[in-house]
């Protein structure tokens, strides 16, 4: 049997196929090995397991992707199997790339981008996390409004909609900002809500734009797009598709594609 995993901060999406070529899928809690107690990552493992091999079927290949994970480290919990432990950003680039060199990206809650030669990474623009980077990302958008909001320059009717949907007072902001566990997480939050208000409001569709927009500026544009397209992946980029396509026009790249998940890409990537 062979296992491919894709871990993010919130959950885990778990493909197998079995030696009969069944192809079985499961859903789990996020893996983030850097800061999670052995005992939860087991326990997540073997909740996914009960459900992808019930039968307890010998595992060949494992293949984890997410972040903070190391491959002997992993391998406790698949004892036996070949396992190979990587980055979300290889998992990009092995989805929409295949073993082609090209360009890869993700727009997620937060970005990456990076040149794959069809087998590793080459060149990687650093995401360098919400606070520096990010551009392009939900919780950057989230960021942006936020520091907005909390400067009064977030325009009505839209900022007492958002008062009135949210608990935003100022020290709640800057407590799950700067002291939460997961303040890009919280950021991001933001982001469907802020979406839904691209086609009614000016400062909302500025605001998205110049997010994207930053993306391609500071960071595509430092790859050579002139000769590779730009494969997309990230929750947050397919839900922009058309504005993400529209301002990829403005800036003269080509997009090969836009996905929500990389699963399909690396179930072709490792013929599953």
């Amino acid at each position: 049997m062979i296992v491919i995993a894709e871990a993010g901060a919130t959950k885990t999406d778990w493909r197998a196929k079995s030696m009969t070529g069944e192809v079985t899928s499961a859903q789990t809690s996020g893996i983030n090995a850097a800061n999670m107690p052995q005992e939860v990552i087991s326990a997540i493992v073997a909740e996914a397991m009960a459900v992808l091999n019930p039968s307890g079927e010998p595992l060949s290949e494992v293949h984890f992707y997410g972040a903070g994970v190391l491959s002997d480290e992993m391998a406790r919990y698949f004892p036996g199997a070949d396992v190979e432990c990587a980055s979300d950003l290889l998992a990009a680039a092995r989805a929409v790339c295949g073993h082609a060199p090209g360009i890869a990206a993700i727009m997620g809650t937060g970005s990456n981008s990076c040149f794959y030669d069809g087998s590793q990474i080459v060149k990687n623009v650093h995401s360098s996390g919400f606070i520096l980077g990010d551009e392009g990302g939900g919780a950057c958008l989230g960021k942006l409004f936020m520091a907005d909001f909390l400067k009064g320059l977030v325009p009505e009717p839209l900022a007492s909609e958002f008062e009135a949907e949210f608990e935003v007072d100022y020290l709640t902001v800057v407590k799950n900002v700067y002291r939460g566990s997961a303040p890009a997480g919280y950021l991001g939050s933001f982001a469907p809500w802020i979406m839904a208000r691209y086609d009614s409001s000016d400062y909302v569709r500025e605001l998205v734009d110049g997010n994207i927009r930053s993306f391609f500026r500071r960071c595509l544009s430092q790859y050579d797009t002139a000769s590779y397209p730009v494969g997309i992946i990230g929750g947050y980029g397919a839900a922009c598709r058309d504005i993400v396509m529209r301002i990829a026009g403005e800036c003269g790249v080509a997009i090969s594609g836009i996905t929500a998940s990389p699963l399909k890409g690396l179930l072709s990537y490792h013929e599953v």
